[in-house]
């Protein structure tokens, strides 16, 4: 049995929690609203303001299972009511972004402007201080879409292992290589 899974999972003031028949939780909070289906053999309890996953099965496949829909709906309590925010830098020389309603524009030393579509669910914000590079916040109350769109975000000039320039992401640590050495004539 999952040690992750056995733990209860504390419901915050303003957030409601509600199982259906079959076996979908829908996690309602002041910023938005979200559903994860759960295997049919992990019950759920929820009693004073707490929600506990329960698993009875032997099956292999259901006790793994166990540890990661505690956590899944761990995460989707925690976004609805709080949020979650990444943040990315742009390094290199002429490098930018801008922040366009849900769309982003980027210049990334190639010889056109690269556009990004956000999805509804995820907000942007772009800082440029003089002497700083510049930086990507985005927020949303989905982990798992915020996680997605970041990774998109970073593959469109990842960094490179040489001099570091790319997007990435901000206390990312890069292992850099050496570049060539010089002859000696």
């Amino acid at each position: 049995m999952s040690r992750i899974g056995k733990l209860p999972i504390t419901v915050p003031v303003g957030v409601t929690i509600s199982v259906s028949d079959e076996n979908e939780v829908t996690v309602d909070g002041k910023l938005g609203q979200l559903k994860q289906k759960v295997h049919p053999e992990i019950k759920m309890v929820i009693e004073n303001g707490s929600l506990t996953l329960e698993n009875n099965s032997e099956d292999k496949d259901v006790n793994a299972k166990h540890g990661l829909y505690r956590a899944l709906i761990a995460n989707m309590v925690k976004g609805v009511s709080e949020g979650f925010k990444t943040v990315q830098e742009l390094v290199g020389v002429g490098y930018k972004v801008e922040v366009r309603g849900q769309i982003l524009d980027f210049a990334l030393g190639f010889s056109h402007h690269t556009y990004f579509v956000l999805p509804a669910e995820v907000k942007a914000t772009a800082v440029a201080e003089r002497g700083k590079n510049p930086t990507l916040t985005m927020t949303s109350f989905d982990k798992q879409l915020l996680g997605q769109v970041a990774a998109k975000v970073r593959s469109l000039r990842k960094p490179e292992p040489y001099k570091g320039k790319g997007i990435r992401f901000q206390g990312e640590i890069l292992r850099k290589k050496a570049g060539k050495s010089a002859s000696k004539k």
